[in-house]
C-alpha cells in the first residue's frame, strides 16, 4: 500500500451533528424558517456539497435563496462550534496515521469542503493529527469538479505521484465512495454516525474502526 487517502473531515472526527447544527444556526441568521432533523439531514448525505443541499432544499420549498451566502455562515458557525467544543479523533484514525507514518505509507486528506474547514479541524486534532502528517491536502479549491465526480481523487494520486491500485480511500458518505471507485481505487467504508444506514455496495467493505494492517492486505489483495 502507497497511501491511505481519508475523504472527508468526518472520516477523521465525527462531526456531523456539529454540521447540522451549523447549517440550522444559519438558517436563523438569515431568516429561514428551516430547521432540519436528524433524519432530514441524513436523507441528505448521498451525496456532498453543502451549498448545493441548501440550493436543492429551497427548490424543493419553491424559495429563492441565496445558497451561497447562507452557506458561507454555515461554515463560519461550524468553525466557531468546533473552535468551542473540540474534537476527537474516530476509532483507528490515529492508529492508521501512526502506522502509515512508521511505514513511509503516504497519506492523504481528499476533502470538498473549504480550505477554511479544513485547517479548523486539523487544528482540533492536533497534535494528535495534524496538517503535518499528511502528504497532500485537499479542499474545495483544489478539484474543479466536487465528489462523486472523481475529479478531487485524481488531482491527489497525481500530486502523490501514485497510481490507484496501491491506494486505499476512506470514505463516510455515498458520493465520496462513488468519486473513489470511479477513480479505480479500493474504498473502505467509515461511515459517521448519520451514515450509518447507507449501504456503501460499491465499497470494498464497511467499518466502524479503522485497522492499519486490514487496510495493507485490501491492496495486498489487488496486486
Amino acid at each position: 500500500m502507497s497511501a491511505i487517502l481519508f475523504g472527508s473531515i468526518s472520516t477523521l472526527a465525527d462531526t456531523s451533528e456539529l454540521q447540522r447544527t451549523a447549517f440550522n444556526d444559519a438558517f436563523a441568521e438569515h431568516g429561514l424558517d428551516w430547521s432540519w432533523s436528524r433524519e432530514d439531514y441524513r436523507s441528505m448525505l448521498g451525496s456532498n456539497g453543502g451549498a448545493q443541499r441548501i440550493a436543492d432544499y429551497a427548490q424543493t420549498r419553491g424559495e429563492d435563496v441565496d445558497a451561497a451566502a447562507v452557506h458561507a455562515t454555515k461554515s463560519e458557525k461550524f468553525r466557531s462550534l468546533l473552535a468551542e467544543r473540540g474534537a476527537t479523533a474516530r476509532p483507528g484514525v490515529a492508529e492508521t496515521v501512526e502506522a502509515a507514518r512508521a511505514s513511509g505509507t503516504k497519506l492523504g486528506f481528499v476533502t470538498t469542503t473549504s480550505a477554511e474547514n479544513v485547517d479548523a479541524v486539523l487544528s482540533a486534532l492536533a497534535p494528535t493529527v495534524a496538517r503535518e502528517h499528511f502528504d497532500v491536502v485537499l479542499s474545495a479549491d483544489d478539484a474543479p469538479q466536487g465528489k462523486p465526480d472523481p475529479a478531487s481523487y485524481q488531482v491527489a494520486l497525481e500530486r502523490l505521484g501514485e497510481s490507484a491500485d496501491a491506494c486505499v480511500a476512506v470514505e463516510d458518505n455515498e458520493g465520496g465512495v462513488a468519486a473513489a471507485t470511479a477513480a479505480g481505487i479500493t474504498v473502505v467504508a467509515f461511515p459517521n454516525e448519520n451514515t450509518a444506514d447507507g449501504t456503501f455496495t460499491s465499497a470494498t467493505e464497511k467499518v466502524e474502526s479503522l485497522d492499519p494492517a486490514r487496510l495493507e492486505s485490501l491492496t495486498s489483495a489487488r496486486s
